[in-house]
């Protein structure tokens, strides 16, 4: 039985990308086609695994450019020749799902996301080009080329024959943009990694953040919320195009409590985890593996009231809740759940038991399970 694996791009490590790795351990053999990918990123997450990249990826700087390329990126992503393969797995947030398969080749695609940046982000992005400064000509260029792509990606989502979405979350929005029933299978999370000792996290005095620092992360608005509360602190681990912004923020306001550690290897996380007195998100996650991942390590997570947050949090058990993306609503859960925390009110033992059905192995077992009733027998 032949498999091939298909996802976006690989330049960065993010929660799509742990879910590619996941399915390169299930199917090793499995060569992984990709428009695109940073040959570091590859060496030292995919070292054993054969890449093939689309034509996409001779063109010069293409990592930081391929916002630019988007509109050519279904031909890109047409362009593999699959017909060898007897099953294709998608591992999908743009394109990736739109791959042409033969008569008798099987896909199951594997939702992240239907494309924010063409449904429900699409007037966010057009309203950033134009607080940009960007003209009404090239506004004009970017809203056709939207248009276009809306209706590729809603014909190239009637291609995969079974669809899986990482959230209940994601699969009503699978729903709403593409009429598709979707089985929901939620991402592998490393549960319990080992632990490692570190003086400058063993004092158990912050809260975490582990993210790729882009604008709707909503990084900015807690370091708001913590130059409220100088007594509790914040370790702000991740890279990405807000790195620069939120430093300058950190500095300009002085602020002692709040820590930016940039990049942070994986296996180096486990000590920030065991470390935290909390986890922290203060956007919609589609799903979020790094909250889960800290509750693996018994750590209550407080978490904006929307997305997966909602289906992996128990509130009052596994963490808390605000509702309001606002630094002074912010400050307040802060508080309350440091309190909740002093008081002895969360269990480690339950958190990190809830945190176990989010596991490796689960997931491994159901996506056998899928293929097997597909008619295959692989082991």
């Amino acid at each position: 039985m032949k498999i091939a694996l298909v996802h976006d791009w690989l330049t960065r490590l993010g929660g799509a990308e742990r879910v590619v790795i996941a399915f390169h351990k299930i199917f090793p053999e499995a060569p992984i086609y990709t428009l695109f990918y940073d040959k570091k990123f590859v060496s030292q997450n995919l070292p054993e695994a054969k890449i093939v990249p689309s034509f996409l990826q001779k063109v010069p700087n293409i990592k930081k450019l391929h916002p630019w390329f988007k509109v050519i990126m279904p031909a890109a992503v047409e362009s593999f020749d699959l017909s060898s393969f007897d099953l294709v797995i998608s591992s999908s947030h743009e394109v990736s799902h739109g791959v042409l398969t033969g008569q008798n080749t099987k896909h199951i695609c594997f939702y992240h996301s239907p494309s924010r940046l063409l449904w429900d982000r699409g007037i966010e992005y057009i309203k950033d080009f134009k607080e940009r400064g960007r003209s009404p000509f090239k506004i004009s260029l970017i809203r056709l080329g939207q248009h276009f792509l809306r209706l590729w990606d809603r014909s190239a989502s009637l291609r995969p024959d079974i669809i899986l979405a990482n959230s209940e979350h994601i699969s009503q929005r699978i729903k709403k943009y593409y009429g598709r029933e979707a089985k929901v299978v939620y991402p592998p999370v490393e549960i319990n990694g080992k632990l490692a000792l570190n003086s400058e996290t063993s004092k158990k005095d912050y809260f975490l953040i582990v993210s790729q620092l882009y604008p709707h992360k909503n990084i900015d608005l807690a370091i708001e919320a913590f130059k409220k509360i100088p007594e509790i602190n914040l370790a702000i681990i991740g890279e990405g195009p807000e790195y620069k912004n939120l430093k300058f923020k950190i500095e300009n306001l002085k602020l002692k409590n709040v820590k930016l550690l940039g990049f942070v290897p994986d296996k180096e996380l486990p000590v920030y985890y065991q470390g935290c007195l909390a986890y922290l998100i203060c956007n919609e996650e589609d799903f979020g593996i790094s909250p889960v991942e800290a509750m693996s390590y018994g750590k209550p997570v407080l978490a904006y009231k929307s997305g997966g947050a909602v289906e992996t949090i128990k509130e009052g058990l596994t963490g808390e809740f605000f509702t309001s993306l606002t630094k002074e609503e912010l400050a307040k859960a802060l508080s309350l759940i440091q309190k909740n925390i002093e008081s002895g009110k969360y269990s480690p033992e339950l958190i990190k038991k809830h945190s176990e059905k989010f596991g490796f192995e689960r997931f491994k077992n159901e996506i056998l399970d899928i293929i097997r009733n597909l008619g295959y027998n692989y082991n």
